[in-house]
């Protein structure tokens, strides 16, 4: 997979201590990474080789090129 062409996202968290957990690709999904923010941080990622899916716990903004989400509680 050549992620040079892949879309970027950003999370932008609403409060503190908002989690960013990163999932394997693979027959088996498994945590890799996680990164923790406070509020009005944003991270800025991709999927790429290895993540094929993203987790968000806390208060975020998730904006893509389809538009934006929420998290609700």
């Amino acid at each position: 997979m050549d992620t040079s062409q892949n879309e970027y996202f950003v999370i932008k968290a609403m409060e503190n201590g908002v989690q960013v957990i990163g999932l394997t690709r693979g027959q088996d999904t498994r945590f890799h990474h996680t990164e923790k923010l406070d509020k009005g941080e944003i991270m800025i990622a991709q999927f790429t080789d290895h993540t094929s899916a993203v987790k968000i716990r806390g208060k975020a903004v998730v904006m893509t090129k389809f538009g934006t989400v929420e998290t609700q509680e």
